[in-house]
């Protein structure tokens, strides 16, 4: 098997592009996953820090007003 620079395939400028828009497609792709977990890191830890809401009463909801 003889793998050297003149046997592969040459390339015109339109596949090139082609190429070069694949990678910069797939560079904006992780760019954008690193900055929503990033967001969602940053969210979890917001929730983290907020007091837990109040615990129910045991009063709350006994009396109901009924008319009959």
């Amino acid at each position: 098997m003889n793998i050297s620079g003149a046997s592969l395939p040459t390339m015109n400028s339109s596949e090139s592009a082609e190429v070069l828009s694949a990678s910069l497609a797939k560079r904006q792709q992780q760019a954008d996953g690193k900055a929503a977990i990033a967001l969602i890191e940053a969210a979890t830890q917001t929730m983290q820090s907020l007091p837990s809401p109040s615990k129910p009463t045991a009063s709350l909801g006994n009396n109901i007003d009924v008319y009959v």
